[in-house]
């Protein structure tokens, strides 16, 4: 068995191709996180006050709207202790959440328990399935790793274009440095890139793409931030966020049930992150989640590397989910090993929009030097 060289202060490995150490044996993740969370993670007095202000202007200009934002809800802990304090801030927010057509059955409980609990307004937008399935399965016919993108794009882009066609500005993330600060690059492509998305489809999908709506790059970078003034905010980054703490919190105030498993909201991103990305490509999701919860200090080194140790999948439990898998992408048991064994690629042997970023990148740093701000390109 191959033996995997690990960092001294969180628990990443050398299944990360990229990943360097330090003389002490620390590895570039824990670094980047401590440089970036410096100007970007205010579990503090500081947090607290500019969080009071974003709250304020959310509030300003949203006054005299049905609506001041928009929460993306997943069902996950995160957006949904996001969409609990919302309520504490007195925010007015359309909770918005996407079904893609691999919900649990717990995750709309937990979601339609939240939404009454704050009494909030819920527009669910249900992806057309038919797009959604072609989408996935020419993701997994690419032999790509990161397999989410389907979901996470529609995500994104259906919260965007309906907060474009109802005037409002402000969307509210549950993203955050405490759970997710952590995550090796070399393990996946962005999921808003449409151009990667579009290419991979071209190839390897049957039907055209006619619902499934997309985010071009001049709407990422140039139409929503600049010309549309959106923001995504993180709320969670102004707060002492304990992903343990808030669980307890949701459980005794809305009676929200967790999942057994990371991402147990979505059936298919369980199996996928559970079982696909580790037989396929070595890569163990849990490494970069339980990191991050070290570097942010919810969790000791030692109780992530008991959590490590723990099983991905109990066997029962794993032919329930390949079953139910195959049968909703209406494939046989065989269809479904072939999948597994594609030739592995990178999601960059596709046509990706990274030049067109670097390009915009430079013109970015341009005008920076010229004028002395710092301009945000990125809503």
């Amino acid at each position: 068995m191959r033996e995997y060289q690990r960092c001294t202060r969180c628990i990443m490995d050398t299944t990360d191709p990229e990943i360097t150490f330090d003389e002490k044996g620390v590895c570039n993740h824990c670094n980047a996180f401590d440089e970036y969370s410096k100007n970007n993670w205010f579990p503090n007095e500081e947090g607290q006050r500019r969080l009071s202000l974003i709250i304020e202007e959310i509030k300003a200009k949203g006054k005299g709207k049905e609506y001041d934002c928009i929460l993306g809800l997943s069902g996950g802990v995160d957006s949904s202790y996001l969409a609990l304090k919302a309520k504490d801030w007195g925010l007015r927010p359309l909770v918005m959440h996407v079904d893609a057509g691999w919900n649990s059955e717990l995750a709309v409980a937990n979601i339609e328990a939240l939404v009454r609990h704050c009494n909030y307004d819920l527009h669910t937008h249900v992806v057309n399935w038919e797009e959604m399935r072609d989408l996935q399965l020419a993701y997994l016919r690419a032999g790509i790793a990161n397999q989410d993108v389907p979901q996470d794009h529609i995500f994104f882009a259906s919260m965007y274009h309906f907060a474009t066609k109802n005037k409002i500005r402000y969307i509210l993330s549950g993203g955050n440095l405490a759970t997710e600060g952590i995550f090796p690059k070399a393990w996946h492509g962005s999921a808003m890139d449409s151009i990667n998305l579009k290419a991979i489809h071209k190839k390897f999908g049957q039907k055209p793409l006619r619902d499934y709506k997309t985010i071009s790059f001049f709407e990422a970078y140039i139409w929503y931030p600049i010309v549309k003034k959106m923001r995504t905010i993180r709320p969670l980054n102004y707060m002492h966020y304990d992903k343990a703490k808030a669980l307890e919190e949701l459980k005794a105030t809305v009676g929200y049930k967790p999942y057994e498993r990371k991402h147990g909201e979505s059936l298919f991103t369980k199996l996928f992150q559970n079982y696909y990305l580790p037989k396929k490509f070595g890569y163990d999701k849990r490494l970069p989640h339980l990191s991050s919860l070290i570097v942010s200090g919810q969790m000791t080194r030692e109780n992530a590397l008991r959590e490590l140790a723990k099983p991905l999948y109990e066997p029962d439990e794993l032919e329930i989910d390949i079953n139910y898998f195959c049968k909703k992408l209406r494939i046989t048991r065989t269809e479904f090993d072939a999948l597994l064994n594609v030739p592995i690629h990178h999601h960059t042997d596709f046509p990706t929009w990274n030049g067109r970023y670097m390009l915009l990148k430079r013109i970015q740093n341009f005008f920076a030097r010229i004028t002395g701000k710092k301009i945000k390109i990125y809503s």
